[in-house]
């Protein structure tokens, strides 16, 4: 299993992870227009990173710990939203369980890098722990989270601020 983690799929992704953490960390150590463009280059690589990554066995019986607290998650998500003010917002369809529906739905960014951010953080923590079997579960779990639910979350993201970066060029 050991090897699972040195993987250069897992490392490329783990380094992907992370700079996406510490772009939404240091949000405001940006102009708007410069995050914007490093996010459209940033997402589709973690995307990427994120499907090239390989099945794995976990190595402990319970799930690995959680390192994101509600403050965390809240300092990303207010840090995001009051960045990008009025661009924050946009119109999504909805999707539940991978079924399109007529219903059009208002979505955020920063919502949706926020949840993008929790599930990242926490892996990344976890592997600052050094501890091979936590870092070896916590990548699988990020790996399934990513096709549960947050792989979806960057597209979604990465569509909206293709489009606000769309209209600044006009």
């Amino acid at each position: 299993m050991k090897q699972y983690i040195y993987q250069d799929s897992t490392i490329a992704f783990v380094t992907a992870a992370a700079q996406t953490c510490l772009l939404i960390e240091k949000i405001n150590e940006h102009d708007r227009e410069e995050w914007r463009e490093q996010m459209l280059r940033l997402l589709p690589v973690l995307y990427l990173r994120a499907r090239l990554l390989e099945e794995g066995e976990t190595m402990m019986e319970d799930e690995p710990q959680r390192f994101v607290t509600e403050e965390d998650y809240n300092f990303a998500l207010v840090g995001i939203r009051e960045f990008l003010g009025q661009d924050d917002a946009y119109l999504d369809v909805f999707v539940d369980q991978g079924i399109y529906t007529d219903e059009v739905q208002t979505a955020y960014i920063s919502e949706g890098l926020a949840d993008i951010y929790q599930e990242l953080k926490d892996m990344a923590a976890a592997f600052q722990t050094g501890e091979e079997a936590i870092m070896n579960d916590a990548v699988l779990l990020c790996r399934q989270a990513f096709l549960e639910h947050w792989g979806r979350k960057v597209l979604s993201v990465l569509r909206a601020l293709h489009e606000i970066s769309d209209a600044s060029y006009q």
